[in-house]
């Protein structure tokens, strides 16, 4: 614990469904925080007790509850297809939900706030490593700047607060998450996810091959929800950004591989033994995405779940709940 966060701190968490937001609830609990017995809470509300999209419906809320502390990892989500389907959704959705959560945490006298982006932020031709710095310094990756462009705006909008208003808002960019909880629907989930349902199924059914997007030569890195959310945890505790310092910092592992092999992984995890065709009429994306981690390993945190021992995990895990009925996909 630190003076940054308290035992008897109210921690709302949006977003608490989801794949981090869950992942954060775990992990705050894990720390101690949120615990009735030390004074503290851990706020929650699904959809049906707060619309997101609606401010009044926010500010009230956060008028009747009182966080002190507030995580947004609330946020529309999807992969390639989702964001090329849906770019209006994407965009529209996630600015309303961004800036009704940060400007009624703002107004209601919330300490600290931490606002959860995604490393798609970064430019698509952005120097690698990519560090802070690269953020507005190129042309976004088309096949998601809808959903950058809104968490560009959340960054922004952090970092404009803090200025004006001494507002204490801090922002995490985490790379590629996967984990428990993940989206596995068969068009509008990431490429992990995507990979272990397609895997599955395939060697369920005995497939002779299964055929995946693009040509499997971009390089891309994949961190753990729970990393992610030990990450969380830890900067809440013990970041507070320098005058003159970004306000964001990347979250990730700073080790990347190609698709190509990410999909053999799973394929092994899934105990899949056919051919893996590639779809070169298909977009890759970003050539390569690989983040900086520097600045956050010098202050203490660094990833300790490895990608083998990740993928195998999650692919038990999905099987479990796949042939026990319990994914929705």
């Amino acid at each position: 614990m630190s003076t940054f966060l308290t035992f008897e701190d109210r921690i709302f968490v949006a977003g608490h469904r989801g794949m981090a937001g869950s992942a954060i609830c775990r992990s705050l609990r894990q720390a101690g925080y949120g615990n009735p017995a030390y004074g503290g809470s851990l706020l929650t509300a699904d959809r049906l007790e707060l619309d997101l999209l609606d401010y009044s419906a926010v500010k009230n809320w956060f008028d009747n509850r009182k966080p002190t502390v507030v995580v947004l990892a609330a946020a529309i989500v999807g992969g390639i297809q989702a964001n090329s389907d849906y770019p209006a959704d994407f965009l529209l959705g996630n600015l309303k939900i961004q800036s009704n959560v940060i400007e009624a945490s703002w107004l209601s006298g919330v300490r600290r706030l931490l606002f959860l982006g995604s490393s798609c932020i970064y430019p698509k031709f952005a120097r690698q490593p990519i560090n802070e710095e690269e953020l507005l310094t190129g042309a976004l990756e088309p096949t998601n700047e809808w959903y950058a462009i809104a968490k560009i705006a959340g960054i922004k909008l952090c970092q404009a607060l803090r200025s004006q208003h001494d507002f204490d808002a801090i922002s995490l960019m985490p790379t590629n998450l996967y984990g428990p909880g993940d989206n596995y629907h068969p068009t509008n989930s990431h490429v992990l996810p995507a990979f272990i349902r397609r895997f599955h199924e395939a060697a369920s059914e005995s497939a002779a091959s299964v055929q995946c997007w693009g040509s499997g030569n971009p390089l891309r890195e994949f961190l753990h929800v729970d990393d992610l959310a030990e990450a969380c945890v830890f900067a809440l505790e013990h970041w507070s950004p320098l005058d003159g310092e970004h306000s964001h910092l990347n979250v990730g592992t700073g080790m990347d591989l190609s698709i190509r092999e990410l999909a053999e992984l799973v394929a092994k995890a899934s105990g899949y033994k056919g051919d893996i065709v590639w779809d070169t009429s298909k977009p890759d994306g970003t050539p390569k995405k690989q983040l900086d981690v520097s600045r956050i390993n010098q202050l203490g945190w660094k990833a300790r779940i490895s990608l083998p021992e990740g993928i195998n995990s999650t692919v038990r895990l999905f099987k479990e709940q796949f042939d026990s009925n319990l994914l929705r996909l």
